[in-house]
């Protein structure tokens, strides 16, 4: 919730004496839990239909409390569900309409932390560059040397899957140490020969005529994986001597 001139519980951001925000105080009001926020990626949600703010005369943005609260939940969304962003447009306008919807279940664990279940469609594991720029807020020369070094590349339609997400966010927290892109072809080929070692156990299975045993070779590729990443964090936090919580 934020709070707005009769009071409330939110970030203390002040709002005009009508309630409605600039674009800044609602970039202030975002930043304590997206600290990545910006100007351009608001802009962008709203271009999407995710918020539609009010005009002045003079052409400025002025948002209300609730579309504050909407775009909050829109982040959370592609934060904690990966979902795509008509994924939830889709949703919130049916909650709006007062459909009975549901995300998402938060399923399986892995290391301890909750891990989204995938959503059934094909909308599931597929961003946009547009939206994944946004999201990251790069822009598009940061993405095309990343492409440049393989930490990302697109689907063959020009889209990417889910994961691109996660990848080019911690690109960007690395970068925040003085982590360049160049200095991650180490890990991005590391990774490689993982995916490699771990297709060349379970590549028999794949072949195979029996649609179970298809089945099974998917199930066992997704349990080596979880071990091979467990395994290189573990082999990670014993070079340097930390023990990560």
């Amino acid at each position: 919730m934020f709070q707005t001139p009769s009071g409330g519980a939110g970030h203390g951001v002040a709002a005009t004496d009508s309630g409605l925000m600039s674009i800044g105080a609602v970039l202030n009001a975002l930043r304590d839990e997206f600290p990545d926020i910006t100007v351009s990626k608001i802009r962008f949600l709203e271009s999407e239909g995710l918020v539609e703010p009010r005009r002045t005369p003079a052409g400025y943005r002025k948002f209300s409390a609730h579309d504050v609260e909407r775009l909050g939940e829109v982040l959370r969304m592609q934060r904690d569900h990966y979902l795509p962003l008509k994924v939830i447009r889709e949703h919130l306008d049916a909650v709006e309409r007062g459909e009975a919807v549901a995300l998402p279940r938060v399923g399986r664990q892995r290391d301890g932390e909750a891990v989204p279940e995938p959503v059934e469609g094909a909308t599931v594991a597929r961003i946009g560059r547009d939206e994944l720029l946004a999201t990251a807020g790069v822009d598009d020369r940061d993405l095309k040397e990343w492409e440049s070094y393989g930490l990302l590349a697109p689907l063959p339609d020009g889209a990417y899957d889910a994961e691109a997400v996660t990848v080019a966010s911690l690109v960007v927290q690395l970068g925040r140490f003085g982590i360049e892109p160049r200095h991650l072809r180490a890990m991005k080929a590391a990774a490689d020969r993982e995916a490699g070692l771990v297709d060349q156990v379970v590549a028999p299975l794949k072949r195979h005529r029996n649609p179970q045993t298809r089945a099974h070779a998917e199930a066992r590729t997704k349990e080596l994986a979880g071990l091979a990443v467990k395994l290189h964090a573990a082999l990670v936090q014993t070079a340097l001597g930390v023990r990560l919580p």
